[in-house]
């Protein structure tokens, strides 16, 4: 194993003293793992808290700033943070107008979230909670009951954010936050398994020449193993699951948001190469791309791959969008 690290054991501290030292705006409690912006409790507005486990940054603490999360509670790597973490992060980012919870939907994230939520209602801070459970590859899943929360969390950050700093008021920020997610779908592919930094080695076996469809971002098994496969059919793979699943809903007749988001081990090269593959799959089955975001946004460590999330796109959810946003990750408009 070849990593940047001191140890396993301070893998997570010692990235957060990084993200402390690059981002004087941001608060960062190596110690309690939470990190919060400054003005969090400035100007009134609803309180945006996330987190899980660490090793898909940029998630989440990478997008803790203007117009998008308020504060964020990373766990050790690939595990829940736990609810003393969260009810901080509530405590330091309420301003009296109430806090949501985005919560992607793995065991042990929802069932931690909704502790932290009891407690923070019984100090008298109002909590909304928002489940993102996108990824249509699977059902059901080693970490989860019902579908797995992968990509489209950007997308619910990011318009929630938005919207909580207009001023909007809790059930309408949990409102946007609830008609993103219903809209998105997600759906992932691995080309090589990803290496933890306690284990040392692969945590699951992806032979040479072969490639995994519908993976989950901790490695969990996805829909089916191929040969390995060109750009464009693997887009056609991802697009199409994608847009199957929206259409059973409803009919993908609008304008999407598009993000093809790299697992953490794929360069930029190949990730805007296979966005030209998605954007072709898109054009041919008559979907117009209203935003298109391209790079490693929810990533597994350092496994090779990519995920394709798509999002039914109306006017509100375009401008909370466009607004602007400005975090160590993502930062436009200002």
């Amino acid at each position: 194993m070849k990593m940047l690290i001191n140890s396993p054991e301070t893998v997570v501290a010692d990235a957060l003293r990084g993200l402390a030292a690059a981002h004087p705006d941001l608060d960062v409690d190596v110690e309690a793992r939470v990190v919060v912006r400054r003005d969090a409790r400035q100007g009134g507005r609803v309180g945006l808290v996330s987190g899980g486990g660490s090793g898909h940054e940029p998630l989440h603490a990478g997008f803790v700033g203007h117009g998008m999360l308020s504060a964020a509670c990373p766990g050790e790597v690939f595990t829940s943070p736990v609810p003393d973490q969260m009810l901080r992060a509530a405590k330091a980012v309420d301003s009296g107008e109430g806090v949501l919870f985005v919560v992607k939907n793995y065991t042990g994230d929802v069932l931690n979230f909704d502790m932290a939520a009891e407690l923070a209602e019984e100090d008298g801070i109002r909590v909304e909670r928002v489940l993102v459970n996108d990824d249509v590859a699977v059902t059901d899943s080693l970490y989860t009951a019902g579908r797995r929360g992968t990509g489209a969390t950007l997308f619910v950050e990011k318009i929630a954010g938005a919207a909580a700093e207009a001023g909007a008021p809790l059930e309408q920020v949990a409102a946007i936050a609830r008609r993103v997610n219903e809209a998105s779908g997600s759906f992932g592919v691995a080309l090589s398994a990803c290496t933890t930094p306690a284990k040392g080695s692969p945590t699951f076996d992806l032979p040479d020449g072969e490639l995994e469809l519908g993976i989950g971002i901790h490695g969990e098994p996805g829909r089916e193993r191929r040969p390995m496969l060109p750009a464009g059919e693997i887009a056609e793979v991802a697009v199409g699951a994608v847009l199957d699943d929206m259409a059973s809903t409803a009919p993908v007749d609008g304008p999407v948001l598009a993000l093809v988001n790299g697992m953490g081990a794929t360069p930029l090269l190949e990730l805007y190469g296979f966005h030209a593959a998605v954007a072709g799959v898109l054009e041919a089955r008559g979907v117009q791309v209203a935003r298109a975001l391209v790079g490693n946004y929810v990533t597994s460590l350092d496994m090779a791959g990519c995920s394709v999330t798509l999002c039914r796109a109306d006017e509100e959810m375009l401008r909370l969008w466009d607004a602007p946003v400005q975090t160590a990750a993502l930062r436009w408009g200002r």
